[in-house]
């Protein structure tokens, strides 16, 4: 069966998350943002160390930008800090971050629009809504980076929700490293599903307020090689 943002819309409405492969989200943004991807891809050897990690972890870089989603456009908003209460990490929360932006290029080209754009399409479907709601939607560039001594993290808060409505996490690349396992759960944290991400553009769509998510951690393949696990997350939460 063919990926269309119905048959996505319809996983979420049916178990809370839609894992899609490659194959099928690359049939659903235009060629034009095809023909970026390489330069969106390559913006992750740009990032910056996160300064913030509490367990005094020096295995994820990042970058940050905000957006306002509406059903008649996109833009990107004032760079602006993330904030997370402790109840949605109880690791780094209960501060605000400030991470260095998105570039213009990563966060205002083709490739990026037509995700967001996507994202948006798939999370008005799934919540059936009659009228788009308006959303503020953070974006987020992480790298997360093993050592030969020690495991990177992708999220070392642990299985949690974002506190926000929908959440997409796309792969970008990965290189040297296994596990990086995608585990789904119910609010009682009973097992719902798992999968890895491999291939660059797999992606998973979830409702947040129905599953949480947390990824297991990675490690080198080959110690005398650098490895990592590059992805984008966005985060949708409705405003008034």
């Amino acid at each position: 069966m063919s990926v269309t943002v119905e048959t996505i819309a319809a996983d979420i409405e049916m178990q809370g998350y839609a894992f899609v492969p490659a194959e099928g989200m690359r049939g659903l943004i235009s060629s034009a943002a095809l023909a970026e991807w390489q330069g969106f891809a390559e913006s992750w050897h740009d990032l910056a160390h996160d300064s913030y990690m509490a367990d005094g972890g020096r295995y994820r870089r990042r970058r940050h930008a905000a957006f306002q989603v509406t059903a008649q456009e996109i833009t990107r908003k004032e760079h602006q800090p993330h904030y997370q209460s402790l109840d949605h990490n109880n690791l780094n929360g209960g501060i605000e971050r400030w991470f260095e932006p998105v570039t213009d290029a990563a966060g205002e080209g083709d490739t990026n629009m037509a995700l967001l754009d996507l994202c948006r399409s798939v999370f008005g479907m799934a919540l059936q809504e009659s009228v788009l709601c308006q959303y503020h939607v953070e974006m987020h560039q992480f790298r997360i980076e093993p050592s030969p001594d020690g495991e990177g993290k992708p999220t070392p808060e642990g299985v949690h929700r974002d506190g926000v409505d929908w959440v997409c996490v796309l792969l970008v690349n990965r290189e040297n490293v296994d596990e990086g396992v995608t585990g789904i759960y119910s609010p009682e944290k009973e097992s719902l599903g798992n999968f890895t991400l491999t291939e660059p553009m797999d992606c998973v769509f979830l409702n947040d307020h129905r599953v949480l998510h947390g990824v297991t951690a990675i490690n080198l393949i080959d110690p005398a090689q650098k490895g990592f696990r590059d992805v984008v997350v966005w985060t949708f939460k409705a405003t008034p």
